[in-house]
């Protein structure tokens, strides 16, 4: 049996403008230009740059359309005037903006250079090689990573080889090309691993006392050098402790990872351009968004003069009326996205500004310890705006502030309660925990039971456990791994 029902259901249903928006909220900077190339690309109806449309912004101003039977239909549907008679000079550009663009961020340009790959190939040419050594000296020296290392055992590298490039040999042949790819520069490229690394640099020094003995600790007791047992390396090699310490400081300035500094001058260079720039000026914090979030935009002039012809036009085919239906969805596209620029300008600006006045110690100090507990609900309560607003705002944008440049995430932070019952940020805690590990006894560092304790002392009871979390965030190691001699 079929029965009839009527429901009423409340549900809330995004527009294509409000989504736009979002997604033109979260993009930082260089996106966003990128986003705004491909939109004036898309859309023909919309124009960057100036241009003075004093000349005909009036012009069709008032007018009122031909009445006409035969397109009533379309004329229903498009109000040509409401086109026309806009004011081409979008509000936002009429408004005092506290940017110029004298402060726009001007393009450097990068010098390219050879592959890590390619250098090291290149070395090889100075070698005598038969055909055979010269296949695999390449595939090993394609096999480095970007830390000069090869990470990957013999025995894999053989099968690899006849696999891949159809050469069958051996292990002892293989070894004997690796010592020849260790000759290459940087020293310690090609090592497979920390100790053969740091091994292949010292044997390149000149043979002295120092150097002998440091290549016999890394040879011989590499495990319990790294684990920094410092007694047992004193007693096993019978050594004073300011021998053990002329090793430690001949050791510690090799470079663990020779393909680092190569690679890092030829890679990609992402630079990150600030959104935002807050400086103290007499006194007071200024606030100032970067000038690239605001792109001069206009309708195109070509496109008006489109719907003037249209309403000129005292025949009217449907080869034109398809063509003004065109036009009309492309000015309403440039509208909604000069609007949606407008829009992203101003939630950004009121957000950051929320955000400065919230952190105003920080901004004015720079001390870390001066941040304030934050998190994104009292920003969207202030600025009266929706927490995913404020988190697409603070999870890609950069700040230029007088001590740096700042990803804007960095300043929100959980509270705790210090022994005052004051909230305090757990940014001061950790920062307060970074500096009582920097000013502590470096032949007695102290564990984390005893980093709790001090803690506590100035007025921050914290477990050991969130000690312990703490400084694996602030990539600390634990006690053991900063004792020094």
């Amino acid at each position: 049996m079929l029965k009839q029902q009527l429901n009423f259901k409340l549900s809330q249903k995004l527009s294509p403008q409000q989504i736009q928006l979002m997604k033109l909220i979260q993009l930082p900077t260089q996106a966003f230009e990128q986003r705004v190339k491909q939109e004036l690309e898309d859309n023909p109806a919309l124009d960057s740059g100036k241009e003075s449309t004093d000349e005909y912004e009036d012009e069709f101003k008032n007018e009122e359309m031909e009445s006409d039977s035969e397109i009533i239909e379309t004329e229903s549907e498009i109000d040509v005037d409401e086109y026309l008679s806009d004011d081409e000079i979008p509000s936002y550009r009429t408004q005092a903006n506290n940017y110029s663009k004298d402060d726009d961020e001007k393009t450097i340009p990068y010098a390219s250079g050879i592959s890590f790959s390619q250098h090291l190939k290149t070395q090889l040419q100075t070698f005598r090689l038969d055909e055979e050594e010269k296949k695999i000296a390449e595939f090993l020296v394609g096999s480095v990573d970007e830390s000069g290392y090869i990470r990957r055992e013999t025995s894999d590298i053989v099968d690899d080889l006849a696999f891949t490039q159809n050469i069958y040999t051996d292990e002892e042949t293989v070894e004997k090309v690796f010592k020849l790819v260790h000759e290459l520069d940087p020293a310690g490229v090609g090592a497979r691993s920390l100790r053969e690394c740091l091994l292949i640099q010292l044997k390149r020094r000149e043979a002295t006392p120092l150097i002998e003995l440091s290549i016999d600790i890394i040879e011989n007791a590499f495990e319990q050098f790294s684990k920094r047992h410092y007694q047992k390396l004193i007693s096993k090699f019978s050594i004073s402790e300011d021998q053990l310490r002329a090793v430690i400081e001949e050791i510690s300035h090799l470079n663990p990872k020779p393909g680092g500094s190569y690679s890092t001058n030829t890679r990609i260079v992402e630079h990150v351009v600030p959104d935002f720039t807050i400086k103290i000026k007499d006194g007071e914090l200024e606030l100032t968004l970067n000038g690239r979030n605001a792109p001069t935009m206009h309708v195109s002039r070509e496109y008006n003069n489109m719907l003037k012809g249209y309403k000129e036009s005292k025949e009217k085919s449907k080869k034109q009326k398809d063509a003004v239906m065109f036009i009309k969805q492309k000015l309403d596209s440039a509208k909604w996205f000069i609007e949606a620029i407008r829009q992203r300008q101003e939630t950004l600006f009121v957000t950051m500004n929320a955000i400065m006045h919230h952190q105003y110690e920080y901004f004015m100090t720079g001390d870390e310890r001066d941040l304030n507990p934050m998190i994104l609900k009292d920003i969207a309560e202030k600025i009266n705006m929706d927490v995913s607003t404020v988190s697409r705002v603070a999870n890609s944008k950069y700040v230029d502030t007088p001590y740096g440049t700042k990803l804007i995430k960095e300043f929100f932070s959980e509270s705790m309660t210090n022994d005052q019952g004051e909230e305090v940020s757990t940014l001061e805690i950790k920062k307060i925990l970074e500096m009582t590990i920097e000013d502590e006894d470096k032949k007695k560092p102290l564990t984390d039971d005893k980093l709790a304790k001090v803690l506590k002392e100035k007025g921050y009871p914290i477990a050991r456990r969130t000690v312990a979390k703490y400084r694996e965030q602030l990539d600390i190691p634990v006690a053991r791994l900063r004792k020094e001699i």
